[in-house]
């Protein structure tokens, strides 16, 4: 029998490409549970990370603080995703990124070297690989293009559309940073949105 976190594990990775039990009971003897209390970081800035971590239940940040202090948020991880500082941990050098919770969050965690020997004998995690390292190009394509050529309401909806039910979990000053704007001007969205909802239902 497996537990609760696992089988989210199994349906993560079976949604990519047909497993085997044998090749699933492999990854999930390296793979361990994990809780982060809000607030608290899986990778702060400066550190060279070891951890790939599936997201079981809560949310956490992705993040960057510019020299003058100030935070650009780069992305937001939910439950049913793998996360990790990416770039820092396939180079083995120190995290620009901050990873932190921003609700109480519970993770599968997993050493990287660890997975890579665990998964380099079977074609299946070829594939598997691959779909997150395409997923997370398509990614970061959208959102850098959207930061360069959507205005600040268009970026709000795509962010609605590309983290569903997420907007309410996550605080105001968050999802400003992760648009580029200030909370003032999200609100501002926000209203404008709603009034035109009304006047649409009104008709």
């Amino acid at each position: 029998m497996y537990s609760q976190e696992q089988n989210s594990l199994i349906a993560f990775l079976r949604s990519i490409t047909n497993i085997s039990n044998t090749e699933i009971d492999k990854v999930l003897g390296i793979f361990h549970v994990s809780n982060l209390h809000r607030n608290q970081f899986l990778v702060n800035e400066g550190d060279i990370p070891t951890t790939l971590a599936f997201v079981v239940s809560g949310i956490l940040r992705l993040y960057y603080i510019s020299d003058s202090g100030f935070e650009f948020t780069k992305s937001f991880c939910a439950e049913g995703h793998m996360v990790t500082a990416y770039s820092a941990l396939l180079n083995n050098e120190p995290s620009k990124l901050f990873v932190q919770a921003i609700e109480d969050a519970n993770l599968l965690t997993a050493n990287y070297e660890e997975y890579l020997t665990v998964t380099a004998a079977s074609p299946c995690w070829q594939t598997v690989n691959q779909n997150i390292a395409e997923q997370l190009f398509v990614k970061k394509e959208k959102r850098e293009s959207s930061l360069l050529l959507d205005d600040a309401q268009t970026r709000y909806l795509k962010f609605r559309n590309e983290y569903p039910g997420l907007e309410g979990r996550i605080k105001q000053r968050l999802i400003a940073s992760y648009l580029g704007v200030t909370p003032v001007t999200l609100s501002r969205i926000r209203a404008r949105l709603r009034k035109s909802l009304s006047y649409d239902n009104d008709d």
